[in-house]
């Protein structure tokens, strides 16, 4: 069962304070706002994004960066509230989330993925000082301390009025684009701080170049390894891997544009980003697109092929090399699905296997980040903006209905037009 992919919440569930630790556990309840029809007015947005062009081309003046995570635990008795945050409402028992815990408990329950989000702030702030932008940098996660409302909180109270929010994932679906704009509006409701603050989102940044780029080294130098290992490049299989989703889901990804895509925009903003990367980095190499972390009842479809049966299908291969395209940083699904289960698949087969970096605090992604809000304050235009596939750039105003879920049916959103 994953951990990170489809994330349901009870609204009847209150939010409680852990008496051991002082801070809070559970996310607060889920946004009571009401249906907005198709056309209306962007929520709590800049009165620039108001209207939901695609692309906001005039200056927006930001008085802050709102750091957006998933979160994850720092110890053993975080890990099994952290898990009933992830997967609320779903009526999952204490013992089947132990089944997930021990992956937790093995590296004694702290996921990387808080530190890596405190590194990545850390480099935000640096690059934008350097860049001679004077915005502070708030971080907040949706289902593990620091929260999101405590974040918008404390921006309220410094003032704060306006902010453009940098979700921790590059794609379109709905738990890595409109899962993000659910919780920023159960934020605001649950800190107070509707018509206070207005939050805009940067664009979804699959094809930046800083964004690809630590992937092109990452396959470049795993290609020179394997040679140095004695493997010829066409001995090599790269599998790019990312999260699996529903098929459901998948089909609604991307605002509807990739219907004739198996896998719509989801799977075809990874193919793209992958394609740039062989060809700047192992031009004839072989690749292909592999799916991992999957949860869900098996009755229920799913992107595939999963990760370990790619490896297991592979003919006339001595070497492998993991690149984790759909993720940011290093975290559970991470270090576990890959670092953990995949190499030991390989390692079975026989197979020479590396797993490459994430971009986590590489200089090219941050610096990228910067760009994605520098090119909001000035109002680029779309053909100036930084883009390295064939489908972007993304829109910055989330277009109706785009990345859907159907089974869990509407929720209040921002960021985006509605429903």
């Amino acid at each position: 069962m994953s951990t990170e992919s489809e994330q349901q919440y009870d609204p009847s569930a209150e939010a409680v304070e852990s008496a051991a630790s002082g801070r809070r556990e559970l996310k607060p309840p889920k946004a009571s706002g009401v249906h907005l029809e198709q056309g209306a007015k962007v929520p709590s947005a800049s009165p620039a994004a108001q209207s939901g062009p695609e692309h906001v081309v005039e200056p927006v003046a930001y008085d802050a960066i709102l750091l957006s995570g998933f979160g994850g635990p720092e110890g053993q008795d975080d890990v099994l509230p952290f898990l009933r945050n992830v997967t609320r409402g779903r009526g999952i028992p204490d013992e089947r989330l132990e089944e997930v815990a021990h992956h937790y408990r093995r590296f004694g329950g702290v996921s990387p993925i808080n530190d890596q989000n405190r590194l990545l702030r850390q480099g935000l702030k640096a690059a934008l000082a350097e860049a001679g932008l004077d915005l502070p940098v708030y971080w907040g996660n949706r289902n593990w301390a620091p929260y999101l409302d405590e974040a918008l909180e404390s921006a309220a109270d410094d003032g704060i009025r306006r902010m453009i929010a940098i979700p921790t994932s590059a794609y379109s679906s709905y738990s890595s684009c409109r899962q993000y704009r659910e919780d920023w509006a159960d934020a605001l409701e649950a800190s107070g701080t509707q018509g206070i603050i207005q939050i805009d989102k940067v664009r979804q940044f699959f094809s930046h170049p800083g964004f690809i780029q630590p992937f092109i080294e990452g396959v470049r130098d795993g290609i020179a390894a394997a040679a140095q290992a004695g493997h010829d490049a066409s001995n090599v299989e790269v599998l790019f891997s990312t999260h699996s989703i529903p098929t459901q889901d998948a089909e609604l990804s991307g605002a509807g544009l990739f219907t004739d895509v198996d896998g719509g925009g989801y799977a075809a903003q990874h193919l793209a980003v992958a394609e740039e990367v062989m060809a700047a980095a192992a031009p004839g190499v072989s690749w292909q697109l592999v799916y991992q972390s999957r949860s869900g009842p098996p009755s229920q479809p799913w992107l595939e092929p999963d990760i370990n049966d790619a490896l297991e299908a592979l003919e006339h291969r001595s070497a492998v090399l993991i690149v984790p395209l759909g993720f940011v940083s290093d975290h559970m699904e991470v270090i576990w699905d890959l670092d953990t289960e995949a190499i030991e698949t390989a390692d079975r087969l026989g197979l020479w296997s590396l797993r490459t970096a994430t971009p986590g605090t590489h200089p090219a992604f941050v610096g990228a980040l910067v760009d994605l809000v520098q090119e909001r304050i000035v109002g680029r235009p779309v053909e100036a903006r930084a883009n390295a596939t064939t489908l972007g750039p993304w829109f910055d105003v989330c277009r109706p209905g785009c990345c859907a879920n159907k089974r869990l049916g509407f929720s209040p959103a921002i960021a985006g037009l509605q429903p």
